[in-house]
């Protein structure tokens, strides 16, 4: 008996059908992707041949991947007992298995040789590891599920696109993390949504825009933003973990596709290079229940449904921002009067606050738009915090309070200023710990408190500046 039989994971007719499409195209090899504790796609390629094998038993992942910072050092004494956290099956930098997802197969347009596929970390005795990212969000699906719910979330991603001039990849730039490469701007900015611009970005847009559309991702619109060199892709609305999924297949295909024909794709939120912008993820959310979106609203533009899970996301913002905004750059984000939030708070159509509600009385779409994410967040995090704390204000029937129209003006709790500011909150989140455990609640603040002590470590531009000459 194999393993996926043995444990109840095997879906036959899908596992028939990838061997069939793999088959059918001649692929010669087949890559198993699973998506960190960050959002980055990490392990193995095997050989086509090797398929059916993987499908049926997974194939050896070490459990350290899960370990690790963005700099990918390990933070955690993997040698001590129970790996340092508290669980025997990751002592000693020990294996779990990667089991494919056969729903997520694809095959990659750029890279048409290459079959993909999408997988969950299960240790060898068939318990799901806990630390698994879509593992997270599917708990919290299934919450939502418990309660009647599906939760549907729609994308708008900014990331920035650059020439590629020099891709730093003499020895010396291999450090731990290695030297960013140069870049130059492909666009000077400011021409927001200009046809201008828009044209100046064609040649590598429209290969974008063909690979994305092949890999079968919902791609709506693709826009010009504001600061130089940035653009903004949309996506259409899905239920469940498909959102989540196809970002992190789309960033991991639009670095790719841009580095192969010269260009340099970032989704990092605000990049060191004069003059450019900040740039922000905004997710669009709602609940249905019984085919019906349940924030629509009876003679007014929410539902108490939606007004309750609005409570919950305003309540919990200083927590959610962990997960929300992972990252020491992208708390620069946060400023007044800069089309990005800096307070709890909400708005009709207004693009200031930080939850921003969309629709009209009885409009099939609508739904609340969280404009306080960062492209580089981890997007089974970001939904699954989002889904728990929503779900948490629905529980608990909290008052979002009044719309606000001078989002930079009314008195509301302020965003956190730092990602240590974040993480203290979202540690004494009862919420958190009572959706998450507080194993991953424990072990994800370690995560990046380890990035924090490596940037407070460091001689910062600022201070060499500021004091090397005065004093």
């Amino acid at each position: 008996m194999s393993f996926v039989q043995k444990h109840g994971l095997e879906q036959p007719g899908l596992h028939a059908e990838v061997l069939r499409q793999i088959d059918a195209a001649g692929l010669g090899v087949l890559r198993l992707a699973f998506p960190d504790q960050h959002g980055i796609l990490r392990g193995k390629t095997i050989m086509a041949g090797e398929a059916a094998g993987a499908l049926a038993n997974g194939v050896a992942m070490t459990t350290t991947l899960l370990l690790k910072d963005t700099s990918h050092r390990t933070v955690f004494p993997v040698w001590s007992a129970g790996g340092a956290m508290g669980e025997k099956a990751m002592e000693g930098a020990a294996d779990a298995l990667l089991i494919p997802d056969p729903a997520t197969f694809r095959i990659l347009p750029w890279a048409p040789h290459t079959g993909w596929i999408l997988c969950d970390a299960f240790f060898p005795d068939g318990r799901p590891v806990p630390l698994d990212t879509r593992h997270l969000l599917r708990q919290q699906v299934s919450r939502a599920a418990s309660q009647g719910f599906d939760y549907v979330t729609g994308l708008e991603v900014e990331f920035h696109l650059f020439r590629l001039t020099d891709p730093k990849l003499a020895p010396e730039d291999a450090g731990q993390p290695g030297t960013p490469p140069d870049v130059a701007l492909l666009t000077l900015g400011y021409n927001y949504l200009t046809e201008l611009r828009y044209d100046q970005l064609d040649p590598v847009l429209e290969i974008l825009r063909r690979e994305i559309q092949a890999l079968g991702l919902p791609l709506r619109s693709m826009e010009v933003e504001y600061g130089p060199s940035q653009v903004e892709f949309t996506f259409g609305p899905q239920a469940g973990l498909a959102s989540a999924d196809a970002m992190v297949l789309f960033r991991s295909a639009v670095k790719q596709v841009a580095r192969r024909h010269g260009y340099h794709a970032t989704f990092m939120c605000r990049p060191r290079i004069p003059n450019v912008m900040s740039s922000g993820w905004h997710l669009h959310q709602s609940l249905v229940k019984d085919g019906r979106n349940a924030f629509i609203g009876d003679g007014t533009l929410l539902s108490q449904t939606a007004r309750h899970f609005l409570g919950g996301l305003l309540h919990h913002a200083p927590a959610a921002a962990a997960f929300s905004t992972p990252t020491i750059n992208g708390y620069r984000r946060y400023r007044s009067h800069s089309l990005a939030p800096d307070r709890a708070i909400w708005g009709i159509d207004n693009r200031g606050v930080m939850v921003r509600a969309l629709g009209a009385p009885g409009d099939a779409a609508t739904r609340l738009e969280n404009r306080v994410g960062e492209p580089a967040a981890n997007p089974y995090f970001y939904l699954a915090s989002q889904l728990a704390y929503g779900l948490e204000g629905l529980a608990a029937q909290r008052d979002p309070g009044p719309p606000a129209d001078t989002p930079y003006e009314t008195a509301a709790p302020l965003l956190p200023r730092s990602l240590a500011e974040a993480l203290a909150a979202l540690e004494e989140s009862e919420a958190a710990r009572a959706a998450f455990g507080d194993v991953f609640i424990d072990y994800f603040a370690r995560l990046k408190r380890a990035e924090i002590a490596r940037f407070e470590a460091e001689v910062s531009a600022w201070e060499h500046r500021e004091y090397f000459e005065l004093f």
